[in-house]
């Protein structure tokens, strides 16, 4: 069975999400540990939070996933933005201590002209400063398209943060389908190619989710835009490839396509109905 899910709203809570869920025929899902584009957090809920563990074990859920805000960049150039990057994502593990069966996905950052070598040492000590041992929260670095100054656009990136990581026995990836393609990983034409680049350089038992998103540009655009499953240039057959290969099919997905609840019933519907 496929397991997917798609990104919900926390606003009114974590037992919601997971009725949400379920009314879409997903058994996962996504959310922000915070607001998205500022630094606001949701009043912590244990007695919700124990609502939402309960409902996820008496239906089976894949493991679900938070996601942190887009403001939070361990390698910036700025100090008061490093800072805020320390505080948030500390604050964001703790709290993910009473969510069974929950990731921490976070986009690596921007050098911002100081080079990915810089960028990379910033982000590794982002993550020696926030992880603490005895967390049950596995944290996920997640693949980008390469715009801008982005870190991460490629896996030798990926793994050589990893690398600098302590704790990195608590450090996976998220294979972003949109990011992947757009940052010049041909997952349309050459899957098994690109899957097994990311075996050698970062080891595919580290590949712990899959954010399944079609992309409004080509190949090697360097540009983050998604689109709905089967309308962009990655396409449908190439989903079916995706949902069906050995090394991704056991993989929570989880979608991030420009759609309302609705839209994700139906594109998770066709998700499962390629999965052979």
């Amino acid at each position: 069975m496929l397991h997917i899910g798609c990104h919900l709203s926390v606003s009114q809570g974590f037992l919601h999400m997971g009725g949400e869920a379920l009314s879409i025929g997903a058994d996962t899902f996504q959310f922000f540990s915070r607001n998205p584009r500022g630094s606001g957090v949701r009043k912590l809920d244990v007695d919700d939070i124990q609502a939402l563990n309960q409902l996820m074990a008496d239906h089976h859920f894949a493991p679900i996933l938070a996601h942190a805000p887009y403001t939070l960049n361990g390698c910036s150039k700025t100090a008061k933005t490093r800072d805020f990057a320390r505080q948030a994502m500390a604050d964001d593990l703790r709290r993910l201590e009473y969510v069974d069966n929950c990731r921490y996905n976070f986009h690596p950052g921007s050098h911002v002209g100081q080079g990915a070598e810089t960028g990379i040492a910033l982000i590794a000590d982002l993550l020696n400063t926030c992880m603490f041992p005895g967390q049950k929260t596995t944290v996920l670095l997640e693949t980008m398209a390469g715009k801008g100054t982005e870190v991460g656009r490629t896996f030798e990136e990926l793994a050589a943060i990893i690398d600098k990581v302590a704790m990195n026995e608590k450090l996976g990836v998220c294979l972003d389908t949109c990011h992947g393609f757009d940052g010049g990983y041909d997952i349309v034409h050459h899957l098994d190619d690109v899957l097994t680049a990311f075996d050698k350089v970062i080891g595919l038992e580290r590949l712990k989710a899959v954010h399944i998103n079609d992309s409004k540009n080509e190949l090697a655009s360097h540009k983050d835009r998604h689109e709905k499953i089967g309308d962009g240039h990655i396409g449908l057959e190439a989903f079916q490839a995706i949902v069906n290969h050995p090394a991704l099919r056991n993989l929570p997905f989880y979608l991030e396509t420009p759609n309302d609840l609705d839209g994700y019933a139906r594109e998770i519907a066709l998700l499962r109905s390629l999965q052979q």
